[in-house]
């Protein structure tokens, strides 16, 4: 992308020329001081997507503005009939589970038996992000709890990094932690854990979350301070009370070869029209050995599909397009991995519980007399196909919110710096969806075809510099890499929620901060955004908050 960058210095250089020569030309015909004709000033160039107001083409609302549930409105293109479902899957996703079994409402229960959050809303307030964990003045760090719509991933680290996936290597997934799994849950049911009387709703294990700063200063002086979220794990399940400086550490979870990453809950809305991008069009843009010389080279991630899997597809993997790693291919496969996952919610995608066979889940079972078992009375899963489809549709058909102020001067040129700053050489302004087709294995709406939608995003995993990273591999994704996350609605963020915060763990409180942590592959970008001067710097914020 840097051939825009140059393309727009040329026609600089082409214009101060042409002034030079008509200078030149004109004192050399005598023309006195009366005659001289003053230079044109050089003509600025804006690209295409300056005054774009409909970011999700025909499923874009306009009524978002400046509202605390910018993010919640349904796509307004939508028939009656899918309307309806949108609305019963709105109600799926603000049902909080309770722990079963719970004979007034066994449609409720299911619960864990350990679980990050009790509903979908905890981790998506409002349908964007969730609220950014905050040490209390006077303590050193903070205990992550019921509030906590943050969690950890992890996993074993490999032997040697997974190039292809095939079914003899799990399609390249993560190692999952032994008697652990890949995700960690801090929370639990009352007796999830043999010493419950002692550990009363404590999940796998206990989480604490803590700063570091930093502080990054322009060259006019002007300091930013940045903060660096960390984590201990304490009192895991296999060893009550242990922490990684015990003298004798013998918790699986514990162990140094276990990688541990942060994640914070994504927006919900306009997922379908990004499942909707034709993969060539994604692919297109795969550029890993980096061929034309901009330093940016991203790559796709390919990722086991467990749609493709249940419906006996001798090779279940799929672009991935979803998470923080590109790691899920579908709004299905993300929504409903994370109602048993995060919840702890079984379903028709994924029948057992995320622990099933660990010694914690075993020793439950018996605890309890098996009365939670991650199967209703009738032997289905604890969501049934109805829940579960509306529940995905519902996260299909969020609107899109418009831009704002885009004929204000100073949007206008943060649109023009933007695109010089070579951003858009990931977050990619815009894509034309599909005109038929299935996603997630169900035949897409008609509003979802033929859409012209503006999500400044490429799909595609970019290496983002050691400090963003977890080290952590997801399939064929990297220790280092991120997919580019869309950047359509980011200026309501902290409208629909103002404790937001922004990146993969919730660091950056301001979008400014967001910019100042990438580097890597936009490590160029960065280093000429910060050499721009205060004002050109608050345009391309001013552009940002349009979005």
């Amino acid at each position: 992308m840097r051939n825009k960058n140059y393309k727009f210095r040329s026609n600089s250089i082409k214009l101060n020329a042409l002034a030079i020569a008509t200078i030149l030309s004109l004192s050399a015909c005598g023309g006195s001081g009366d005659d001289e004709t003053t230079p044109t000033p050089e003509e600025k160039i804006y690209p295409a997507y300056t005054d774009i107001t409909a970011s999700g083409g025909d499923t874009t609302t306009y009524d978002a503005s400046e509202s605390g549930h910018g993010f919640s409105t349904p796509a307004p293109n939508l028939t009656d009939e899918e309307l309806a479902l949108h609305l019963d899957g709105d109600l799926g996703f603000e049902t909080a589970f309770t722990t079963a079994p719970n004979p007034a409402h066994p449609d409720l229960d299911g619960l864990g038996p350990v679980f990050n959050n009790a509903d979908c809303n905890s981790c998506h307030q409002r349908d964007g992000r969730n609220s950014t964990p905050q040490v209390t003045a006077g303590e050193t760090r903070v205990k992550l709890g019921s509030e906590a719509g943050i969690f950890l991933r992890i996993s074993k680290a490999p032997d040697e990094p997974c190039v292809t996936g095939t079914a003899a290597n799990n399609y390249c997934a993560p190692i999952a932690v032994p008697d652990f799994g890949g995700q960690l849950f801090h929370r639990g049911v009352l007796k999830a854990r043999s010493d419950w009387q002692q550990n009363m709703f404590i999940g796998q294990a206990d989480v604490y979350l803590s700063y570091e700063t930093k502080t990054v200063t322009y060259s006019d002086g002007t300091s930013v301070t940045l903060k660096k979220p960390l984590f201990n794990v304490e009192n895991p399940y296999d060893a009550p009370g242990e922490t990684k400086s015990s003298s004798n550490v013998t918790s699986n979870l514990l162990q140094d070869d276990v990688l541990m990453g942060w994640r914070n809950g994504m927006p919900v809305f306009g997922l379908g029209l990004l499942e909707a991008i034709p993969e060539a069009d994604i692919v297109a843009n795969v550029d890993a050995e980096d061929s034309n010389n901009d330093d940016i080279s991203g790559r796709a991630n390919y990722v086991f599909d467990a749609v493709k899997a249940q419906s006996g597809d001798s090779h279940p993997v799929s672009l991935g397009r979803f998470g923080w790693k590109a790691n899920t291919p579908s709004v299905r496969v993300q929504s409903l991995g994370a109602l048993r996952g995060d919840i702890g919610i079984t379903n028709p995608l994924f029948p057992d519980e995320s622990i099933k066979g660990t010694a914690l889940h075993d020793d439950y079972l018996v605890r309890t007399g098996f009365t939670d078992t991650g199967e209703g009375i009738d032997g289905e899963p604890e969501a049934n196909a109805e829940f579960s489809d509306s529940v995905v549709f519902y996260a299909e058909t969020l609107a899109v919110p418009a831009r704002r102020n885009v004929t204000d001067p100073n949007v206008r040129e943060g649109a023009r710096l933007f695109e010089q700053l070579n951003c858009s050489g990931c977050h990619t302004p815009s894509f034309v969806t599909k005109a038929s087709g299935d996603i997630g294995g169900t035949e897409m709406i008609a509003g979802h075809k033929s859409q012209t939608i503006y999500p400044f995003t490429d799909m595609l995993l970019h290496d983002m510099g050691d400090e963003l990273a977890d080290g952590r591999a997801d399939f064929l994704a990297d220790g280092n890499e991120w997919r580019t996350r869309p950047l359509w609605g980011i200026g309501l963020t902290q409208t629909v929620n103002p404790q937001a915060g922004f990146l993969h763990d919730g660091r950056a409180a301001t979008l400014e901060e967001a910019i100042l942590w990438h580097a890597g592959e936009s490590q160029q970008s960065t280093d000429d955004f910060m050499a721009l001067t205060a004002t050109e710097r608050s345009q391309v914020i001013d552009f940002l908050m349009s979005l």
